[in-house]
């Protein structure tokens, strides 16, 4: 069968979710919402890279790839100019070995490549990623990258903790600094402070998070007379962006919060300052009537683990040099 190959459009997403959930509902269930702000809602969807593979006889959406690219935007935030990334790349499982995969991966490094892309990871792409790498369920996938050299760097962890009902998580008390939730006027002071303390891609993603109608009811404020020292991001439903850690929250009864990233500046660190703010997100959270907290994509399990955290999803991270 000659399968037809299009570029992506809008068009395409409420197709692309069907496909995408009929393998992996169960873990991973995908909403028309997130497609949109993570591929069309984010300015650095490459839309040259990104095609659909269409049956002939139905149109029907049989297989798709996401590629994104590193912009002028991003290099001012210290991310490399020629990073490129696949955000996802899915084939029907009924139409698998059929040359499909491979058609819209080649398409998709063709377009990268000549983006000025030289190095592409599979999924971290910033905050508008779906995965922050393979998951680590996904065996065959893994496989049939490492066939295409993509090489293995590393694996990173979704945490998962459940609260009960009437469970409460106090505020810490901290050495000389105090916690709150942060409000609009916020917004000057946490951007020189991300600034200042990390440049990157915290830095980018914050600025977007403003951008994009942020209020700041999802940052916690760790302040020293007056300044502010630390942050924690915490997310629930009522946030105006989905974020990584409740992605899937369609697998719980009941609202999903996320906890991450966080940072303390490093001139006050050795007070036990980063599991504290850990601990005053939980609190906020749990005052909303958050019952399961998702911490996302991190290497400390161990360290999360001092509050009750589990392993709950694991990823492993690929990327390949042109």
């Amino acid at each position: 069968m000659n399968w037809i190959f299009e570029r992506m459009e809008e068009t395409h997403l409420s197709e692309m979710v069907a496909l995408w959930n009929k393998e992996l509902l169960e873990s991973f269930p995908m909403r028309l919402r997130l497609l949109e702000q993570n591929v069309v809602g984010d300015r650095l969807w490459l839309r040259e890279g990104s095609w659909v593979a269409l049956e002939p006889s139905s149109g029907r959406v049989v297989g798709f790839v996401i590629a994104k690219r590193a912009s002028e935007v991003t290099s001012r935030f210290g991310i490399r100019g020629d990073m490129g990334w696949i955000q996802a790349l899915m084939v029907d499982p009924q139409q698998r070995n059929k040359g499909i995969g491979s058609y819209l991966l080649h398409k998709a490094e063709d377009a990268l490549q000549n983006a000025g892309a030289r190095r592409i990871m599979l999924g971290n792409d910033l905050h508008g990623r779906l995965f922050p790498g393979i998951p680590d369920q996904l065996e065959e996938t893994k496989a049939w990258f490492e066939k295409r050299d993509y090489a293995f760097l590393e694996k990173s962890f979704d945490l998962l903790n459940a609260y009960e009902d009437d469970q409460t998580v106090s505020l810490p008390a901290v050495h000389e600094a105090t916690f709150r939730v942060a409000n609009s006027h916020d917004r000057e002071g946490l951007t020189a402070f991300m600034s200042r303390c990390f440049p990157g891609a915290w830095d980018y993603q914050h600025r977007d998070y403003w951008e994009r109608g942020g209020t700041g009811r999802e940052f916690v404020l760790l302040e020293k007379e007056g300044s502010i020292i630390g942050f924690c991001r915490m997310n629930d439903a009522q946030s105006p962006l989905l974020a990584q850690n409740i992605y899937w929250s369609l697998l719980f009864e009941g609202e999903l919060g996320g906890i991450g990233p966080l940072g303390i500046d490093e001139s006050f660190r050795g007070h036990k300052y980063g599991i504290s703010i850990v601990q005053a997100a939980i609190h906020y959270l749990l005052q909303r009537d958050v019952r399961h907290v998702v911490i996302d994509t991190t290497p400390f399990v161990d360290f999360y683990g001092k509050l009750g955290y589990h392993s709950w999803k694991c990823y492993a991270r690929y990327a390949k040099d042109l």
